[in-house]
């Protein structure tokens, strides 16, 4: 039963997919990102070109994956797919042209660098990028479109282990935990400790 649940939730998740899948000419690519909320680290952007089969158990919307079944479907999506490849922002960017414009410069390099030649894009809520696809921007596209949640997935999992090892180069404010979020802890460091080069000055201005 479960393993129908799956394949039945699966068929769902894929079917804005499979309308381009199923156009001659067609290819097709998922981008996402992760990252734009923190008050530290990178903003990071996926571009994921998954084939029409076999569709990847447990692929899904990163936010609802667990940590220890996204380093899995991680590797499973890069042995999948046609291609992928991410590009980062990193706070220094970010506070020069603000985390929209990083967001889009980021999104353009991701799809710069694929070798792959993509005809249209499924994109999570963002529009009008300086790409050569057509772009189809959906709204919480991460829940909805399978290549987007494979990109989805693929960023946030090298995001996460990028800010795992800064913790341990910035144990003071917990990055392992927070991935450099606004909890409360990140904060009341941030009061007591300062910012560390990895902050993001722009965000954290009430904070100093």
């Amino acid at each position: 039963m479960a393993k129908r649940n799956e394949t039945e939730r699966l068929w769902t998740l894929s079917e804005r997919d499979r309308a381009f899948w199923t156009q001659d000419g067609v290819i097709l690519a998922g981008m996402d990102e992760v990252g734009r909320g923190p008050l530290a680290g990178p903003v990071v952007v996926a571009c994921v070109v998954m084939p029409p089969e076999p569709l990847l158990e447990y692929v899904n919307d990163s936010k609802k994956v667990s940590e220890k079944r996204r380093e899995a479907l991680y590797d499973r999506i890069l042995s999948t797919c046609i291609e992928a490849q991410t590009a980062w922002m990193d706070q220094t960017v970010i506070d020069e042209i603000n985390i929209l414009e990083a967001t889009k410069r980021a999104f353009c390099e991701a799809f710069a660098k694929m070798k792959t030649p993509i005809t249209d894009v499924l994109i999570d809520a963002l529009t009008g990028l300086k790409i050569p696809a057509r772009q189809h921007a959906l709204i919480h596209g991460d829940a909805l479109s399978y290549s987007i949640a494979a990109a989805s997935i693929v960023a946030k999992v090298e995001r996460d282990r990028y800010m795992r090892e800064q913790d341990a180069i910035y144990p003071m404010y917990g990055f392992a935990q927070n991935k450099g979020y606004g909890t409360k802890s990140h904060m009341d460091a941030i009061k007591e400790y300062g910012p560390c080069p990895l902050h993001r000055r722009s965000f954290i201005r009430n904070l100093l």
